[in-house]
């Protein structure tokens, strides 16, 4: 029989977390004054732990005993060959993917929502918000709150929370509050509400109204938690990659190209940096992340410091960005609707390390739909995009007759995403392309912004 699952008993679970700090050159975060922030400037916005982290030049962070405990839920998650996706394709590549759909949210963002919850529930805070664009992300934090007892606010993108109600119900059941953003219960979300009362919202706006309302409780027992784009996220991830290069250790295995979707980057970081770390060291591997032709962070906007918010309460952060007031247009892929990317991401990509790639929205579904059609899950419209780019790189394989190996991250899993399939089905879906006249208006917010050194990663 031809084996399809990967697997790694519990005891085989990576027991460290991968810190790509320690091996790449990065610039540092500044502040409204242009000098670069001291970590107990963030002391109001995360709980001091998260701080260490997050500056940490450590390689090897071990994973608390008590987090290990709740991952065990889903992880070690399976490998799977996607056996019947290459014999549809007719590609000569192996095709992989990390099934990070397992989750009981769904998705990979519990790898570090328990790992938050944990350290802010060890520092002592009782509250904790966030935005999510998705769901995802609101629906992670949410599950990881009810298992440390901590009341979680969730500031969920507008157009996603027309789209998506069943993410909701998910936040409820596991206790959370969820309000629409932007929202009138905060001055940033007023704002928004003021410039454009029908707005769809962005992660933008829904990370300024979570920081605000973290900051502004006077108790000080409540802080803001970031689901992608920091360092201690990042971080958090890659025990999906770990725990990949063992799997495929076991197989005698090793990817020539990973791919994986990006909005903010985690699910992308996640898988792809401790293969990063190999090729900084010498292996050849092509890694690509994969973002929406609407939100062309990677593969059109320049590298840049910018604010990771649209109220500029976040620190200059130096990415690539497409201006934090940037409003996406309001594609499904609401994961991805994101105008910066992880400074560690954008880093690599300035460095020509990893290889953006954008996709359209139709080539999105069409691409779902044959996955569903042929290895039976239905994915998110966000992995859709990762997915897109594994057809075109299985069909390159084809045409150039190389056994190349692909391995991606299965990011999460599309049922409660089934209003945009429907919309798919019925001819709804259209193509948005980000045009050049939006793309000048955006990159106006960067006037009187320094500007990112040109650094370069010693190999």
């Amino acid at each position: 029989m031809e084996e399809r699952k990967i697997l790694l008993r519990e005891d085989e679970m990576p027991r460290q977390w991968y810190n790509i700090l320690a091996d790449i050159a990065m610039n540092p975060p500044l502040g409204p004054d242009g000098n670069p922030i001291s970590p107990d400037m963030l002391a109001p916005v995360f709980p001091m732990n998260l701080i260490e982290q997050e500056v940490s030049q450590e390689r090897w962070i071990d994973i608390p005993e008590k987090v290990l405990g709740i991952l065990k839920i889903w992880r070690p998650s399976p490998m799977v060959r996607a056996r019947s996706l290459e014999k549809a394709l007719g590609t000569p590549a192996r095709i992989y993917f990390k099934n990070e759909s397992l989750s009981p949210p769904g998705s990979h963002k519990p790898n570090t929502s328990v790992a938050q919850a944990y350290y802010n529930k060890e520092f002592g805070i009782k509250r904790m918000t966030t935005e999510t664009g998705a769901g995802q992300w609101g629906s992670a934090l949410a599950f990881a709150c009810a298992h440390f007892g901590i009341e979680c606010k969730v500031f969920m993108v507008r157009i996603s929370f027309d789209q998506k109600p069943y993410r909701k119900s998910m936040m409820a059941t596991w206790g959370a509050n969820c309000v629409p953003s932007p929202s009138m219960e905060t001055r940033a979300g007023q704002a928004a509400l003021e410039k454009d009362p029908n707005t769809p919202g962005s992660l933008g706006i829904a990370i300024s109204e979570a920081i605000e309302a973290a900051v502004s409780d006077e108790s000080g027992q409540t802080r803001y938690s970031l689901g992608s784009v920091l360092n201690h996220v990042m971080l958090h991830q890659t025990i999906v990659g770990l725990e990949a290069k063992k799997q495929m250790e076991k197989i005698n295995e090793y990817p020539d190209i990973i791919i994986g979707c990006a909005g903010g980057g985690s699910n992308f970081a996640g898988l792809a940096f401790p293969f990063v770390y190999d090729k900084i060291h010498g292996r050849q591997i092509e890694i690509y992340p994969v973002e929406p032709a609407g939100c062309p962070t990677l593969t059109r906007a320049p590298f840049v410091y910018d604010h990771g918010d649209t109220a500029k309460y976040t620190p200059l952060l130096p990415m690539h960005s497409l201006g934090h007031a940037f409003v996406p247009p309001p594609f499904h892929a609401g994961g991805l609707r994101y105008h910066g990317m992880a400074p560690t991401v954008s880093q690599l990509v300035n460095e020509g390390i990893i290889t953006p790639k954008s996709v359209k929205q139709r080539q999105v579904f069409e691409a779902g739909v044959l996955l569903a059609r042929t290895e039976g899950i239905i994915p998110a419209p966000e992995t859709n995009h990762a997915l897109a780019a594994v057809i075109e790189e299985a069909n390159k394989a084809k045409e150039e007759g190389k056994e190349k190996v692909i391995l991606f991250n299965w990011s999460g899993h599309g049922l409660l995403d089934l209003t945009a399939y429907e919309n798919y089905f019925a001819g709804n879906i259209k193509d948005i392309e980000l045009a050049e006249a939006e793309m000048a208006e955006a990159m106006k917010v960067f006037a009187g912004h320094p500007k990112p050194q040109n650094l370069k990663t010693a190999k």
